[in-house]
């Protein structure tokens, strides 16, 4: 039987990639550089060594290879004939991104700086909760769309993530933290916005819930983004996870000075494409609020909040402000983030006032930098690096 590449949830809809496979894996003798087999979900796996003469459950075996028995090379593979595992090695490289520092918050939030084969760094985020850790991995090096709150959007988008760059966060935090085990919750939430690298992330979300990969539910993965609104009814379409939007503001005016992507794709189309995504069950939208002092974080900016989501079965999630060097805005008082909260329960909406964790080693929302690339001096004690 055929495993399809995700396992959808009762009321999502999901295309399946299978045939488009054929026209990707054109490549083999005719290309210089092997690609990495880690790019590739299961049914791109199985439409190639379809034309290699092979069984379609061979690219099952090698699924679990890599993401289950953490296979880092053809060789190990033993399930397979060793004519074919040598054939594969002349196809295909095996391999992920390499730890370079891990560094640990006073709250025991984990900030992880990964190393790419090209140099670039990213981060990665473990975050602690009761009985389990929630990984924050990020899916592009850099960020294009500029919000003025965001660290990460000061360095501008050096490049997409590949899908192995974007599940190789996971692999690596699972075999090379003590938190890996117990890692229950993943939200693409980290460096750059998931659905400006559509393709990849996609093809990263399907091999981490695929049953043969990672394994992970599709209620236990969110996506976070600016509000690309096309992408997100694409999303829709393509494949079933939660869905958070990064709010920030009650109307266009300051929408559009905190957020550039606002002015392409303002609030009422954006709301649209909201209203139009599935969320099966009992599960909500999730809206996420930074609250910025004498920015957008009146009593007036919460009702008008409530009055814009009205009809939308959302939550909302409240985030105080996290300074960073050089920010042009400060944080709010705990009284005012109180106030806030408290007009939107009593339009009875579920508003909860998210603790911002890992702030002392810039590891909150919106600090994110991969800031190794900006650091020639020695790593600092208590960090460690991995290959």
């Amino acid at each position: 039987m055929t495993e399809p590449a995700v396992q959808p949830a009762s009321g999502c809809r999901l295309r399946d990639t299978g045939d488009a496979a054929r026209g990707i894996l054109s490549f083999g003798a005719t290309m210089t550089a092997r690609p990495n087999i880690r790019d590739m979900t299961l049914p791109e796996i199985e439409a190639f060594i379809a034309d290699l003469g092979k069984e379609k459950y061979r690219a099952r075996q090698i699924m679990k290879w890599l993401y289950q028995n953490r296979a880092t090379s053809f060789a190990q593979m033993t399930t397979l004939a060793r004519e074919f595992r040598a054939r594969m090695e002349e196809l295909f490289t095996i391999s992920e991104p390499s730890i370079d520092r891990i560094q640990t918050s006073a709250d025991s939030t984990k900030k992880v700086l990964f190393r790419l084969a090209d140099g670039l760094a990213v981060e990665s985020v473990l975050i602690p909760g009761k009985n389990h850790w929630t990984a924050c991995i990020s899916t592009q090096a850099g960020c294009a769309m500029g919000c003025r709150f965001c660290l990460t959007g000061r360095l501008g988008l050096r490049r997409n993530l590949l899908p192995s760059e974007i599940t190789g966060q996971m692999t690596m935090l699972r075999r090379h933290t003590a938190e890996g085990p117990d890692i229950r919750n993943i939200v693409l939430m980290g460096m750059g916005e998931p659905l400006a690298n559509y393709d990849n992330s996609v093809k990263a979300i399907r091999i981490l819930t695929s049953d043969y990969g990672l394994g992970f539910s599709n209620r236990k993965i969110t996506v976070s983004t600016c509000g690309l609104a096309p992408e997100i009814i694409r999303m829709g379409k393509d494949i079933c996870v939660n869905l958070a939007i990064s709010l920030n503001a009650p109307d266009d005016r300051r929408r559009n000075d905190l957020m550039p992507v606002n002015r392409r794709y303002p609030l009422a189309t954006l709301l649209e494409a909201c209203r139009d995504y599935p969320m099966p069950g009992r599960r909500m939208l999730t809206f996420e609020y930074i609250l910025m002092a004498g920015v957008n974080d009146s009593p007036a900016d919460a009702d008008k909040v409530a009055r814009l989501l009205k009809g939308l079965r959302c939550k909302l999630n409240l985030i105080a402000f996290n300074e960073f060097p050089g920010s042009p805005f400060k944080t709010p008082s705990p009284e005012a983030v109180r106030a806030f909260q408290q007009v939107l329960l009593d339009r009875h909406y579920t508003a909860i006032l998210r603790q911002s964790r890992g702030r002392d080693i810039l590891a909150a929302c919106g600090q994110l930098s991969g800031q190794a690339e900006r650091e020639t001096g020695p790593f600092p004690d208590g960090n460690s690096r991995r290959r």
